[in-house]
């Protein structure tokens, strides 16, 4: 089964609407999300990001090129290969149906 992680800052809005909208609609794929940004996701409960979840993932999608940033710098470049960016900014809600167009648009050509 083909693993992918989606990544923005807090676990919150952005990649936790792809990892529960993926999940639904595509089962014989595995989605997980994290955040880059430590202290919100500690503060909201969401999950931080690991090196685990980098290694089990074959393709990583993170919203924005900071969020491949702090990759790099907490994990080193070794998961550039299989990282994407998708340029989505911070101004969506969870689960808002803009945001699961804009996912679909730029994802679904990737993991089908």
């Amino acid at each position: 089964m083909k693993n992918i992680l989606f990544v923005c800052s807090a676990n919150k809005d952005r990649s936790k609407t792809a990892e529960d909208y993926f999940s639904k609609h595509y089962p014989d794929l595995s989605f997980d999300s994290a955040g880059t940004n430590k202290k919100t996701c500690n503060t909201l409960g969401t999950t931080y990001i690991t090196r685990e979840q980098l290694d089990l993932a074959d393709d990583i999608f993170v919203m924005e090129n900071k969020h491949l940033k702090a990759i790099k710098e907490l994990f080193g470049g070794k998961y550039y290969t299989k990282t994407t960016v998708l340029n989505i900014k911070d101004i969506y809600t969870y689960g808002s149906q803009d945001l699961i167009e804009v996912l679909k648009a730029k994802i679904l050509c990737k993991i089908t």
